[in-house]
């Protein structure tokens, strides 16, 4: 049996919710550009929300944060905060998680 497998591995010192998220800053946003005219409000809704999840998504993944278990409400609106988008609702978060679900 090899060495490694004899030590015993060291225990998390802390809860996954409770760890501050590390970014890489300055988190520079992305360009925006002017969305297309004539579609219904519902449309442009759902489409602002995809691309907040996603800017989310991303900064989770940048931080460390890999599976959808450790994104919480409560991570997911201070990463927000972090890199300067208001704080995302309920139906985002779960938003987010459903993309680092897919993100494997």
């Amino acid at each position: 049996m090899p060495a490694a497998a004899l030590k015993p591995k060291p225990l998390p010192t802390q809860s996954t919710a409770k760890r501050s998220v590390q970014l890489d800053l300055p988190y520079v946003p992305v360009a925006k550009r002017p969305l297309p005219p004539g579609r219904p409000r519902d449309w442009y809704v759902t489409h602002n929300r995809r691309l907040k999840a996603m800017r989310l998504a991303i900064a989770l993944l940048d931080s460390g944060v890999y599976v959808p278990n450790q994104a919480r409400n409560e991570t997911i609106r201070s990463t927000a905060e972090l890199i300067g988008v208001h704080a995302p609702s309920d139906t985002t978060c779960h938003m987010v998680r459903a993309l680092m679900r897919y993100s494997r």
